[in-house]
């Protein structure tokens, strides 16, 4: 009974060895949010590009989400490029016409090492609850290698369905204003 056991065992481990290693992806720590709220976005990158240490980490800011601040980090750089938003927005009161695009951090992650990128915002009321918003990442890494994680699913597929899905945000309806 234990050989029958043990033998279960180790057919069944060997078959997962054989599928590989699952592909890590960059993914945001909370991963769904209220609209017409202020976000935390924690974008976690958990390894390099094949073997390679990350060295660059963009990150695309999708239209709806405006007043971004990211959070400087010890030993990187980081950049922000601005733009026109395609309308313009209420921020508690002020229109807002203009504001962060994207992110950029520069830096070195090495392949064997985990990090975290952080940034805030605000989700607009523009944005559609029950649907998923995506903040596409490119992770350039030495060698001239990358991971573009921009990949959103087209309707009827799911994340699982992509090689590199871009990070995805579910939104929430507004919560309920108290004062």
């Amino acid at each position: 009974m234990f050989t029958d056991r043990f033998r279960s065992m180790l057919v069944a481990s060997s078959l997962i060895a054989l599928a590989g290693p699952a592909l890590a992806h960059t993914t945001l720590e909370t991963q769904q949010a209220p609209v017409n709220s202020t976000y935390k976005a924690v974008l976690r990158v958990g390894h390099g590009c094949d073997g390679a240490p990350t060295l660059k980490l963009r990150v695309r800011v999708p239209e709806g989400v405006i007043a971004v601040k990211p959070m400087p980090k010890s030993g990187w750089t980081m950049e922000t490029v601005k733009g026109t938003y395609d309308q313009p927005y209420d921020y508690h009161g002020t229109p807002t016409t203009e504001g962060v695009k994207e992110i950029i951090w520069t830096g070195k992650l090495l392949d064997e090492h985990y990090d975290e990128f952080v940034f805030r915002a605000f989700l607009t009321d523009h944005l559609k609850p029950d649907t998923t918003l995506y903040f596409p990442t490119v992770q350039e890494c030495g060698g001239g290698k990358a991971d573009r994680w921009i990949e959103i699913p087209a309707e009827g597929k799911k994340v699982d369905d992509y090689r590199y899905p871009a990070p995805g945000l579910k939104l929430l309806p507004a919560k309920a204003e108290t004062h």
